[in-house]
């Protein structure tokens, strides 16, 4: 049986805390609660509202727009922060052991990030994903529905010693990530359910 993405992210914390210097854990820590007083799971967009109908590139540099998801049936949008996460790299592969039960109900899943297709692609083999990795680039989107913040001054140089250079994976210069995210859309393009948290160590089973 495949452990729930809770076991499996409680299993890649003890990994951390073993692998992993006290003082960078702290500071993480530290990161986390203060994104926590930007409060952006408020601000974020809300049940009910439209989501912005967009058109972005997939691995393939191909425009993939949401209306024409939505003719479909019902739409996931899942905001990860790149491939270097671990955290998002198991929600991914989570999404991908539902896909079949999914593709039975006609519902889409899509992935945004801010990095390039390139790195998108990389993880779309890595991983064996089946649905759509999709570049939102300058976080474009994550701004305009609420999720996206600017890492702090303090935390740019641990992600750069553990080898997470943004300005690479993302082709720009800010050092910007969007909250993990999920959206789950009707036909109508409706957000009918989120989970929107700043704490990247929490997904949604």
């Amino acid at each position: 049986m495949i452990p729930t993405l809770t076991q499996q992210i409680a299993e890649l914390n003890e990994n951390l805390a073993q692998q992993v210097p006290t003082e960078v854990l702290t500071r993480f820590g530290q990161s986390i609660e203060d994104l926590k007083k930007l409060q952006l799971e408020q601000r974020a967009i809300a049940l009910g509202d439209p989501f912005p109908n967009f058109k972005l590139l997939n691995t393939e540099n191909q425009i993939v727009e949401l209306s024409e998801l939505v003719r479909k049936g019902p739409v996931i949008i899942s905001f990860f922060r790149g491939s270097w996460c671990p955290y998002c790299n198991l929600e991914l592969r989570s999404f991908q052991n539902k896909q079949s039960s999914l593709a039975q109900q006609k519902t889409t899943v899509v992935a945004i990030s801010p990095q390039l297709p390139a790195y998108n692609l990389e993880l779309k083999q890595t991983h064996q994903l089946d649905f759509e990795l999709l570049t939102d680039r300058d976080n474009l989107l994550a701004k305009q529905i609420g999720i996206a913040f600017q890492l702090q001054d303090y935390i740019i140089p641990i992600y750069e010693t553990l080898g997470i250079d943004l300005p690479t994976f993302n082709g720009t210069a800010q050092h910007e990530l969007p909250i993990p995210a999920v959206f789950l859309l009707n036909q109508e393009g409706i957000v009918t359910y989120k989970f929107v948290d700043s704490n990247y160590m929490k997904r949604d089973e």
